[in-house]
């Protein structure tokens, strides 16, 4: 009887955590897009194309990977090319505020 319920209950509870991880694979990016794009416009406000070429670059191409992934509903992809794209965004951004500081 407590062998049966102790069965049931973890039949139960490993179908929820599949359903819980398929979730997270079938929803798009949504929000990591809309971060990367945004990190990407406030790197190049700050003149990152310039001043720090190779993470701005990276990140762009990460962005427009991201952008392929989810138009090929690869969700996972995209949302991991889209974190890609926002941590290179933002140390492009930081490279270019290290370049603008005055240097005494």
């Amino acid at each position: 009887m407590v062998t049966s319920r102790l069965t049931l209950f973890l039949r139960s509870a490993w179908l929820g955590l599949l359903l819980a991880v398929a979730a997270c694979q079938t929803t798009p990016p949504v929000q990591e897009m809309s971060d990367a794009r945004q990190a990407i416009s406030a790197a190049e406000d700050a003149g990152a194309a310039d001043k720090a070429g190779s993470e701005y670059e990276a990140a762009v191409g990460f962005l427009k990977k991201a952008e392929t992934a989810l138009n090929n509903r690869e969700y996972a992809r995209a949302r991991h090319d889209a974190l890609q794209a926002k941590n290179k965004a933002l140390e492009a951004l930081q490279r270019s505020e290290v370049e603008q500081e005055p240097k005494p």
